[in-house]
């Protein structure tokens, strides 16, 4: 059964309807609290970072300019070397 109230703009409707804002987050006792534990948490993995980084470097410099072997170089684990032993 259709009742009808009479004519109403819908957009008249949706602008009664005031705007309404959400309701805030909840804050317990323990809001805000592992800040200080999650600043020394990222404090430290910066650290570990610029080691890790210092000492890659290191071993970067150390490394030979080409991997390029020679004619004459046998290539360890080869057939020939088993051979000979």
């Amino acid at each position: 059964m259709l009742v009808q109230l009479g004519a109403v703009d819908p957009a008249a409707a949706v602008a009664a309807v005031p705007a309404q804002d959400p309701p805030p987050p909840p804050q317990g006792e323990d809001f805000g609290k592992a800040s200080p534990v999650a600043l020394v948490v990222v404090i430290l993995l910066a650290i570990a970072t610029a080691v890790l980084i210092r000492s890659m470097s290191k071993r970067i410099k150390k490394l030979p300019e080409s991997f390029e072997r020679t004619a004459g170089e046998k290539q360890p684990g080869s057939d020939e070397e088993r051979s000979s032993s």
